[in-house]
């Protein structure tokens, strides 16, 4: 898996209660832009409905499917939110806590000295219109040890196939720009 590009989004791995609760929260009907699970999400501000995170910005957690009523009145449940989607009753799931443990693949190698810093994600936009799944990762080039990214690195998934330095590394982060707590800075 560490040799092989492979992204798959902001997966969450971890909670300290050891149960992962995804939140209910809504999309507002024809939104325009498609929503893959794993995928970061922030609360529009001036709706409070989900849309999808722009790279660098802050945000609530991931998104992990969505089911509503579609035109014709059946029920529809979907991984993904396809853009300009007309519907009642939308539920969307995203995860919301921000002392969630996320997995995420990096574009390029960590090392162990690296623990601490933190990083943008790649193209969040950028998903999977097959299976649903969002194909973004984590941004080594973005790094920053001084100012706030998105994302904390914490340490690498303890798997087989994942080591420190590997081309493609299975990273453990944490969301560092959480749009309901203050931002953390770098260690």
């Amino acid at each position: 898996m560490s040799a092989t590009a492979s992204p798959y989004g902001l997966i969450p791995i971890n909670h300290p209660s050891g149960v992962i609760r995804p939140f209910a929260m809504t999309i507002l009907t024809g939104y325009g832009t498609t929503i893959y699970q794993n995928q970061p999400v922030a609360v529009d501000a001036t709706n409070g409905t989900i849309v999808a995170a722009a790279v660098g910005a802050a945000f609530i957690g991931s998104f992990q499917g969505v089911e509503f009523t579609d035109t014709d009145g059946r029920r529809r449940v979907s991984n993904k939110w396809t853009a300009s989607t007309s519907a009642t009753d939308i539920v969307a799931y995203v995860t919301l806590d921000p002392t969630i443990t996320y997995q995420i693949q990096s574009t390029a190698a960590l090392a162990l000295t690296d623990i601490g810093s933190q990083y943008n994600t790649t193209a969040i936009t950028n998903g999977n219109a097959t299976t649903g799944l969002s194909t973004m990762a984590l941004d080594v080039a973005t790094v920053t040890t001084s100012g706030v990214a998105q994302l904390r690195f914490i340490g690498i998934n303890p798997g087989p196939n994942n080591n420190f330095g590997d081309t493609y590394v299975d990273a453990l982060v944490q969301v560092s720009k959480h749009q309901n707590v203050a931002t953390v800075n770098a260690y």
